[in-house]
């Protein structure tokens, strides 16, 4: 009987009609169901196999369709006669290894070889870095706002891609949270701050410029400058995060992390600050400063904005709520100088960076109403325990093998190994284990120098935090000659 050769799984996400119409076609391609064979009525399929009739009927029409059988009115289908002979003539796949090489363009071939975005090795879980904690949102409200702005039918503009009620709202959250000088026509909404450095790349940078980078730092912005053909060179960090250069001619472009440095999440200091400003010389240099998680401060009042300190309009300063918020709010913004905020608009609409204007008035509701500010100092003094939590536990459990640099803000930390050691090997073996964490000397921009780990406490609550270190402990400090390679 035809439905003793047919296992239908009823909660395979690919629904019972598709799984029967590919049962039998390999069935029929295989020879298992001959040329000529009658099958039973839809009806009595559908009985035997405890489906609807429905989805029968839909499996013998699609099966006509693509040329296995023949149906008619008031007949049960028949497998078509000359089935072995079309399927022998049917054109092969081509292999593989057969297919010739795309031909692509020169920024499509860069991006092979930036490096970025990192494959995460595992699964969502501890310690990823750069998370917030989505169980920490309130996202009743969240919703609520959503729904608002969605019933509203004022959204016929559709020239308005940044939406005024969220640049304002930013406006005056940034002059008086992050000290940023600007007006709200400088503020470019858009979908990610990936998405910033995008367009900034596309207006700013032209193949063979120089581009400034720490190093270690973010490997997404090395790897959009690489990818616009701009020569990336990694700058040396010491304690108070990027150094000066020691080159005497100034870059077209500088990119830093001056509030937290990615990834040891050090505080440049106003002198330091000047410097990077001095750097710059005006209508030559532009120094982009990414100010990804600003918001999370602890043991101190947070640093103005470098933004702020520049009064001879240099500095374009990059921000996103992804952190603050949730990874999937995807609402990133750029304030730019005066000088370059109507040719950023029209690049912006040009390159489609747009992000959705319902999420943008939700937004400016969000922020507007206090649910933002509220959240923010709520999720604050959680991260701060989350930090201590982890620090304290890594002191104690790993102390001999780790040196934990505690950050004074931020969403992660980093802890290099004592007496050095293969970090990516390391990190393998913890991935393996079920903790997930990032090497060190991945994010290095040239020759990596730095060996350590780079591990998330946002994310995580303190008893998942506990349970990760203890397996990093059982790895680590258990078996430490064969997993560093020497002695710790």
């Amino acid at each position: 009987m035809l439905a003793e050769l047919v296992a239908l799984n009823r909660w395979d996400e690919a629904g019972l009609a598709a799984q029967l119409t590919h049962q039998l076609r390999e069935l029929i391609a295989s020879g298992r169901i001959k040329r000529g064979a009658v099958l039973p009525s839809s009806r009595h399929l559908a009985v035997e196999l405890d489906v609807s009739r429905n989805t029968v009927t839909h499996a013998y029409e699609q099966l006509a369709a693509e040329g296995y059988l023949r149906v008619a009115a008031r007949r049960r289908p028949v497998v078509i006669d000359d089935i072995e002979e079309r399927l022998a003539g049917a054109t092969p796949v081509p292999r593989r290894e057969a297919t010739r090489k795309p031909q692509l363009a020169p920024w499509a071939l860069r991006l092979e070889d930036v490096g970025w975005p990192m494959s995460y090795q595992a699964e969502f879980r501890p310690l990823r870095a750069g998370l917030a904690d989505a169980r920490e949102f309130p996202h009743e409200i969240w919703a609520r706002c959503l729904r608002r702005s969605a019933l509203r039918r004022r959204f016929n503009d559709q020239t308005l891609v940044n939406r005024p009620s969220l640049r304002q709202a930013l406006c005056d959250y940034l002059e008086t949270g992050r000290g940023v000088r600007a007006e709200a026509n400088q503020i470019l909404i858009l979908p990610t701050a990936q998405a910033a450095l995008t367009l900034v790349t596309a207006t700013t940078i032209t193949p063979g410029d120089t581009v400034w980078t720490e190093d270690p730092g973010y490997p997404g912005a090395a790897a959009a400058f690489r990818a616009a053909g701009a020569k990336v060179v990694g700058i040396r960090l010491d304690q108070w995060g990027m150094t000066r250069a020691r080159q005497t001619r100034a870059p077209k472009l500088i990119f830093a992390t001056p509030s937290h440095q990615h990834p040891t999440g050090r505080v440049m200091p106003v002198a330091r600050r000047t410097e990077l400003l001095a750097a710059a010389e005006p209508g030559k240099t532009w120094i982009v400063e990414d100010d990804y998680d600003g918001e999370f401060h602890y043991d101190s009042r947070p640093m103005p904005a470098l933004q702020g300190l520049d009064r001879e309009g240099r500095v374009l300063y990059v921000g996103t709520f992804a952190k603050a918020m949730t990874a999937d709010i995807r609402i990133g913004y750029l304030v730019v100088p005066p000088s370059l905020a109507r040719t950023m608009e029209v690049a912006q609409r040009h390159l489609g960076l747009i992000a959705s204007v319902h999420v943008q008035e939700a937004l400016s509701d969000f922020m507007s109403d206090g649910h933002f500010l509220a959240h923010v100092r709520r999720v604050r003094r959680i991260y701060r325990a989350r930090r201590d939590h982890l620090a304290t536990l890594l002191e104690r459990h790993l102390g001999k093998v780790l040196d934990a640099e505690v950050p004074h803000g931020g969403m992660q930390l980093i802890a290099r190994f004592r007496n050095g050691g293969a970090d990516r090997e390391v990190v393998d073996r913890l991935v393996a284990a079920g903790v997930e964490v990032r090497a060190l000397s991945s994010l290095a921009v040239e020759r990596p120098r730095d060996s350590g780990l780079l591990l998330g406490f946002a994310a995580w609550r303190e008893s998942e935090i506990s349970r990760a270190v203890r397996i990093m402990a059982d790895c680590l400090a258990g078996k430490r000659a064969q997993v560093l390679g020497r002695a710790v």
